[in-house]
């Protein structure tokens, strides 16, 4: 079986409701599948994992997938291993990876995404998909137990990308200075994905999808752009 997996910078770009700019991607990706596992940790509050689901179910019915949150089932672990496929959706990664490890799902979606299990994730749900967090955007209001991640793709990611802005007096680092940071301590390549972009994994090939270029980082080497259509597989050969 091969990796199936859809990694979306962001749920919502601008002027578009919750998942529709990806829609087409999302049903490209499940195909005939019927129904998907939702996984609302990420969020810290302000949304109850209810609503959050009701949020997300609303938005797979328009594709004809029915939706059930793994709060809702008795077993997360059985979810998981009987799911069609997976949406884990943003807010917080650090609470995300924290709660993943927690209910002991963390092996067993890596298991079922590694084996061909359609996997979507935006923002939280994409960094989770990585190596490890650590070019998670979010504060860390909680402690995960380690910050390794997935490692569905052998790589970090860094969603919902910005760029800095030329006329800005803003003195803080740039997320491109951030990223360099890491790289001082960290080797695997990161990828910026701007909001609006999403990379599509099938197998070990890797495709950039969307309307915008990718940053990506590689140690010790200047920042590189890439375009749709460009190739970046040798990302899927880092280490």
């Amino acid at each position: 079986m091969k990796k199936n997996l859809l990694l979306i910078s962001t749920s919502s770009t601008h002027g578009t409701g919750y998942l529709e700019h990806c829609e087409e991607e999302i049903k490209a990706l499940l195909e005939n599948k019927k129904s998907i596992l939702f996984i609302p940790y990420a969020r810290p509050g302000g949304i109850s994992h209810t609503d959050y689901t009701a949020k997300a179910s609303e938005a797979f019915a328009r594709m004809g997938v029915a939706l059930t949150g793994i709060h809702e089932t008795a077993d997360p672990v059985a979810a998981v291993q009987q799911a069609e496929a997976v949406f884990i959706g943003g807010g917080n990664t650090f609470l995300l990876l924290r709660q993943l490890y927690a209910n002991k799902v963390l092996a067993p979606l890596q298991e079922r995404a590694e084996k061909g299990m359609p996997y979507i994730g935006t923002s939280a749900g994409t960094n989770v998909a990585g190596k490890t967090i650590g070019t998670t955007n979010d504060m860390p209001i909680v402690f995960p137990k380690s910050f390794d991640a997935l490692q569905l793709v052998p790589f970090n990611l860094n969603p919902h990308y910005l760029d800095p802005e030329p006329n800005s007096t803003h003195m803080g680092e740039t997320r491109e200075t951030r990223i360099q940071e890491f790289h001082v301590h960290n080797r695997q390549p990161v990828v910026g994905l701007r909001e609006g972009s999403m990379l599509r994994v099938t197998g070990e090939k890797l495709v950039l999808k969307g309307p915008l270029s990718a940053r990506i980082f590689l140690q010790g080497q200047p920042a590189m752009e890439f375009k749709p259509g460009d190739d970046i597989n040798f990302l899927m050969e880092a280490y």
